[in-house]
């Protein structure tokens, strides 16, 4: 079945550094845009960052040069390492995957069950 499931969330200080981890099924990877995408209390969720299927990367202007998404073709995973971590990255980080147009929460045909992370100052 076409599932996602998220790994690497947890508690950092200001300034550290944490690495996210979503593990696909293998129709997913190959056939998908993936991305990752984050909630703080309140507020709506939105995109933080894109790989296409054939590779091309997109970031969200907040985490620009701090975040970087990678795909792994020999584990099937879309990862996040994300550095230089604030407070204001405090949210649910959700893995999801878009058979269509990549980046939009409408989109999304598929959503992981989401990582908490927790930045503090």
């Amino acid at each position: 079945s076409d599932i996602l499931v998220e790994s690497g969330g947890g508690s950092v200080q200001a300034g550290g550094s944490l690495r996210l981890s979503c593990a696909a099924s293998v129709g997913i990877f190959w056939r998908a845009c993936m991305a990752w995408f984050r909630q703080p209390p309140g507020e709506e969720r939105r995109e933080v960052a894109t790989s296409t299927k054939d590779g091309q990367t997109h970031y969200s202007d907040f985490v620009k040069g701090r975040f970087t998404v990678s795909r792994d073709g020999v584990k099937f995973t879309l990862d996040l390492q994300m550095d230089n971590l604030q407070p204001e990255d405090t949210g649910l980080y959700y893995c999801a995957a878009t058979y269509g147009k990549c980046g939009e929460v409408k989109d999304v045909n598929i959503w992981g069950e989401g990582t908490q992370v927790t930045v503090s100052s």
